[in-house]
């Protein structure tokens, strides 16, 4: 791993429980995530505003249970300017300093997004209307967004949403270093130079993320795929290759000079928490604040 790492940000991506076990579970989950110390968790948010006071619930309760700062998902299918600049407001009322600002997957049905068609039309506005209140982070695809026309047209949109104001970058997750150096190589040489985290997938359940990354266009390299395939229902090696494999990649990806990795933990504590310790991250043995 990179000898130094302690300047660089390690955060956490959540979604909003459903029901009374759900959430029970996420408290347990943050009770242990807490004591990692993350820079931020983030909080996702559900498509045409199904989980919108889901998500400042969940914000609210992963800074209160970890005393960490929490970054609601915003995103432009939400409808209409008042909608947004309400969520803001509230956002900002409950302590928010960070927001990641998305296009967002559009519910079926549906042929284009609200008010905004894309992210830096959001990023736009939520500057407009509040300046520096909030650090925005915005989306990146190193393996290039499905529904992009081409992998120039996806690193035009990406620009565009920095050229607007955002502060940084998450990305979707991906299992191939080279897809995201190349990308980040690609938005440097058109004078971008913004911080792009890798976002880190842990595999815990092969058959859960080979689904995720059909529906979200994240590839699965062939031999990792015939390697887990090989294992069948033997649970323990396949978990025991996953982990080996991400943290492989996320060392790569840190010696490389990936300025952090996002974790989606999918509220579980203990795969993110196993990839943090054998990383050996800053703030393993903190307690949160």
């Amino acid at each position: 791993m990179s000898e130094d790492v302690s300047h660089n940000d390690f955060s956490i991506e959540l979604f909003p429980p459903k029901g009374p076990k759900g959430r029970a579970r996420l408290e347990s989950a943050l009770a242990e995530l807490g004591g990692l110390n993350p820079a931020f968790f983030s909080v996702t948010f559900g498509a045409g505003g199904t989980t919108r006071s889901g998500t400042l619930d969940t914000v609210e309760l992963a800074m209160d249970i970890t005393g960490r700062p929490a970054a609601p998902h915003l995103s432009c299918i939400e409808g209409t300017r008042e909608s947004i600049e309400e969520l803001l407001d509230n956002y900002k009322a409950a302590g928010v300093s960070r927001i990641v600002a998305l296009r967002g997957d559009l519910p079926e049905g549906m042929e284009k997004p609200g008010v905004f068609n894309h992210a830096n039309e959001l990023v736009s506005f939520i500057k407009e209307r509040h300046g520096d209140d909030f650090h925005l982070e915005v989306g990146a695809y190193p393996e290039f967004h499905p529904a992009a026309a081409s992998p120039e047209t996806d690193i035009d949109n990406f620009v565009r949403k920095v050229r607007a104001g955002a502060d940084s970058a998450i990305t979707q997750y991906f299992y191939n270093a080279d897809a995201y150096f190349n990308f980040v190589d690609e938005v440097a040489a058109r004078g971008i130079d913004v911080p792009i985290v890798p976002g880190i997938m842990p595999i815990n359940d092969f058959g859960q993320i080979s689904r995720f990354s059909a529906m979200c266009g994240a590839d699965i390299p062939r031999w990792v795929r015939q390697k887990m395939e090989g294992y069948g229902d033997d649970t323990a090696s396949v978990r025991a290759f996953g982990r080996e494999l991400v943290y492989n990649l996320c060392e790569q990806l840190l010696a490389g000079g990936a300025p952090g990795l996002h974790f989606y933990a999918l509220n579980k504590a203990e795969p993110t928490a196993t990839l943090w310790h054998d990383l050996k991250l800053p703030g393993t043995d903190n307690k949160a604040a």
